[in-house]
């Protein structure tokens, strides 16, 4: 760790307390002269990988930050309302302001259900934060178990929460805009199919939900299906806090940034996780990339302070995992630019390794708190179009 001599503190504000934010967080600490503050709507962490086993009734999801945070970061619990650039305020909900002289932005992003689809908002429940997942898990527990129920979205929230449940024995029906597990490659969505297939799980592809009703779920050919219970995990938005503290975003509403997480605005802003998108094309968003955006921020920052050019983005993707209840999974393959290839790890070894994959997201979270600087991650990937840090105040190409 850094120790300068005779230096006031640099205040960091990190908006955020997910994957990327705490490990972020953590990584500051690399300097003995940084004060830290960590502002999150909930007084504790949520693994957001274990939502849909919440949900079921067979894991948590749930961790004290105080085993995660290092000694000496504040944790605020309380929601940023806006970014005041010109005073250097993140002010919050509650009323009270935090003076930072750099901002961590890693708001994460949150279930979306669209507003365009009469009687989603209303009917539909989400999975992908803790407070939908804890009403969706009552109404579980009040339903019989042969009552229907509908899983929108075929991507790998959606097929995680119906294999969940298919697993006890429910009646579910996924379905998919466009077709199952969009992301894999042919054999690995042959080996989802058949595992939900033989579950009794019916899948619709493609298929699109035109309205949500109370007890039905009616679909854009006109066809209506019962419906007890309707999840909706049909992909997924942002807070839309960078926008309201006038700050440049993707059409997403993601933080603009150049190629070291810096937002083109203004260099004391820096995006990290599922919030950030660097020169207009963001990464998949993702537990997986969450730390190494999260670390990457956290070093941009710690350059600013220290005055040198900090380092843009590698980060190389190596796939992604989907579990299909609580004994099987299948562990995608994939090139660094996070393509997949024609092959996959299932079967008991593939649920082992995504068991492995989610304890891992904490525990490196853990080893920063500890070590602050330990953690590394693969790189050398691309993505289309990267490009060298943009000008501040002028929006990447």
């Amino acid at each position: 760790m850094s120790t300068p001599a005779h230096r006031t503190p640099s205040k960091v504000v990190v908006i955020g307390g997910g994957y990327a934010g705490t490990l972020a967080a953590n990584r500051l600490r690399m300097r003995t002269d940084v004060d830290i503050t960590v502002v999150n709507s909930r007084p504790e962490f949520v693994e957001r990988v274990r939502l849909h086993q919440f949900v079921a009734g067979t894991g948590e999801a749930t961790v004290d930050y105080g085993t995660l945070l290092g000694e000496g970061i504040r944790l605020v619990v309380d929601s940023a309302a806006r970014i005041d650039v010109a005073a250097r305020a993140v002010r919050l909900a509650s009323g009270r302001a935090l003076d930072y002289d750099h901002v961590i932005y890693a708001v994460s992003s949150t279930g979306a259900i669209p507003s365009s689809v009469p009687g989603a908002a209303e009917f539909a429940l989400g999975v992908a934060e803790l407070e939908s997942a804890r009403r969706l898990r009552a109404r579980l527990e009040e339903l019989p178990l042969d009552a229907p129920v509908t899983v929108v979205g075929g991507g790998l929230t959606g097929i995680e929460t119906a294999a969940e449940l298919a697993e006890q024995g429910r009646a579910i029906t996924l379905v998919c805009g466009r077709t199952l597990a969009p992301s894999f490659g042919a054999p690995g969505r042959r080996a989802v199919a058949k595992w939900l297939s033989r579950h009794g799980v019916v899948v619709l592809e493609p298929a699109v939900v035109s309205e949500v009703r109370p007890d039905a779920v009616v679909f854009a050919d006109g066809a209506v299906r019962a419906s007890a219970l309707t999840i909706w995990a049909g992909g997924f938005g942002v807070p839309g806090l960078a926008a309201a503290s006038g700050l440049q975003t993707d059409a997403l509403g993601r933080l603009l940034t150049d190629e070291t997480l810096t937002s083109v605005d203004d260099d004391r802003i820096v995006a990290a996780g599922d919030a950030a998108s660097p020169s207009g094309r963001p990464l998949r968003m993702s537990c997986y990339a969450a730390g190494p955006l999260g670390a990457q921020a956290a070093d941009t920052v710690l350059s600013r302070i220290a005055g040198t050019e900090p380092a843009m983005i590698s980060l190389a993707f190596s796939g992604a995992c989907v579990s299909l209840g609580r004994r099987t999974a299948v562990r995608q393959l994939a090139r660094k630019e996070d393509r997949p290839v024609n092959a996959y790890v299932g079967g008991r070894m593939g649920a082992a390794i995504k068991e492995a994959t989610c304890k891992f997201a904490v525990s490196r979270i853990r080893r920063e708190a500890r070590r602050p600087n330990s953690v590394i991650w693969l790189k050398g990937g691309s993505r289309p179009g990267q490009s060298a840090p943009a000008p501040r105040g002028a929006a990447s190409p």
